[in-house]
């Protein structure tokens, strides 16, 4: 993709961008940092994602002629102002936390350091991207630890953005989902992708044996067979007939889920299908999932709630200014002192504090991170040196920090009822 993402953005990061190159202070070195001063929707950790779509925003974010053009004729800002804009390309040094890492309030989970000028265009992009991905990768992770290790397939596309529903599928499966519907999330991000029909099919024909026979005899006695258009029992009972005791699915997107699991797992193990799984779907959430451990399922579809973040799909984060340079070239700690939206000034470390390998703390702070005790672990990692990308993990490098990550915290992490954070942030002076 080439699409330029420079003007996803608010107008008054290049309104602030003029006005700094009026006063002169445009090219003075500065530290952003991206980071939620509390945790969303109650939960007990956040997981980070987006950093590799971020990262591939970035690459594209140039100023081209139509951009330029649009700017000058909506007089957004001066001539001075697009001139730079026109050369804009960034220089400076990105930090992070990696894609699936567990993040807890005023963890820094992006330190930007550039000029002012580099880096206060990012802002809404950056924001835009983390916000979004992170709120479903927090989801997710809840999601799958609800599941108990039974596989989740993501199927949201129909709920949300046609953008945001790429987004969702490569976060929900870099955070633990087996598969996605979404094809162009196959496509793009290189996730896999699975698929059989919908209730249009089956009333498509005749009859549910012409359909079900249509099916396999296209897809082989492996696919899943939807079961609850007219009768279960019927179905399950035709469904077996047609594709024998070999047939690999159904699946029941309707009803009591926990008592149908329960009859059906008995009328497939009665006919000789035992081994053919069950996988149930209708507005999944971490807390239906919860409630289905005790059934005879074999996998979930989820759809709605993943998308949206499952009712919280924003994660809250924002981006502040922490450090500039001054008169002197010295860098300073800066921040915002409202009462209510108070920042900490100064870049910072962060830290996951260790105990025998299992996380006890989130150490943030300022200057240079205490000496190592063999087990505390780092949780910067550099992902942009000097304008070019050096951070570029693969899908399964990325699904296997995230699962080590996790394994860390707390047993208390499981929970799904709101409460405080699972992990004490610990602000080092």
């Amino acid at each position: 993709m080439t699409t330029s993402t420079a003007l996803l953005t608010d107008r008054y990061e290049l309104t602030m961008l003029q006005a700094a190159l009026a006063s002169g202070t445009a090219q003075r070195d500065s530290v952003f940092e991206l980071f939620s001063r509390r945790l969303t929707g109650g939960r007990r950790y956040g997981i980070v994602a987006g950093v590799g779509r971020l990262l591939d925003a970035l690459e594209r974010f140039r100023f081209g002629d139509d951009e330029l053009d649009w700017l000058r004729s909506a007089d957004v800002v001066d001539t001075r102002t697009l001139d730079w804009l026109a050369d804009y390309r960034f220089s400076g040094t990105i930090w992070g936390y990696r894609e699936g890492e567990p993040y807890f309030p005023q963890s820094p989970v992006l330190v930007v350091e550039s000029s002012f000028a580099e880096g206060v265009l990012l802002e809404t992009l950056f924001l835009s991207i983390l916000n979004h991905d992170s709120a479903i990768a927090s989801a997710s992770a809840r999601m799958i630890s609800a599941a108990r290790g039974r596989p989740c397939i993501e199927m949201g596309s129909r709920r949300t953005h046609d953008g945001a529903a790429v987004a969702a599928a490569r976060a929900a499966v870099l955070t633990g989902f087996a598969s996605t519907s979404n094809l162009e999330a196959g496509r793009t991000y290189g996730v896999p992708t699975t698929g059989t029909s919908a209730h249009a099919f089956t009333l498509l024909h005749d009859t549910e044996r012409d359909a079900f026979t249509a099916q396999v005899e296209s897809l082989g006695v492996g696919t899943t067979l939807l079961v609850d258009t007219y009768d279960i029992t019927e179905a399950i009972e035709v469904a077996v007939e047609v594709a024998g005791p070999e047939l690999g699915a159904v699946r029941i997107d309707s009803g009591d889920l926990v008592s149908l699991a329960h009859a059906v797992r008995k009328q497939l193990d009665d006919l000789g299908a035992t081994k053919t799984r069950i996988i149930v779907t209708s507005d999944l959430d971490e807390h239906a999932i919860a409630a289905l451990a005790a059934a005879p399922v074999d996998g979930y579809g989820v759809g709605t709630s993943l998308v949206t973040g499952s009712g919280v799909p924003t994660s809250g984060f924002v981006y502040k200014l922490v450090a500039r340079a001054d008169d002197t070239g010295a860098m300073i700690p800066v921040a915002k002192k409202s009462s209510d939206k108070i920042s900490v000034g100064g870049r910072k470390y962060a830290l996951r504090r260790r105990t025998n390998g299992r996380a006890v703390a989130e150490v943030i702070g300022i200057g240079t991170p205490p000496a190592d005790d063999g087990d505390d672990r780092s949780l910067l990692v550099e992902l942009v040196r000097d304008g070019e990308r050096v951070h570029a993990p693969s899908n399964d490098e990325i699904v296997e920090h995230h699962r080590a990550a996790m394994a860390e915290l707390p047993p208390a992490a499981t929970q799904l009822s709101p409460g405080g954070p699972v992990l004490e942030t610990v602000l080092e002076p």
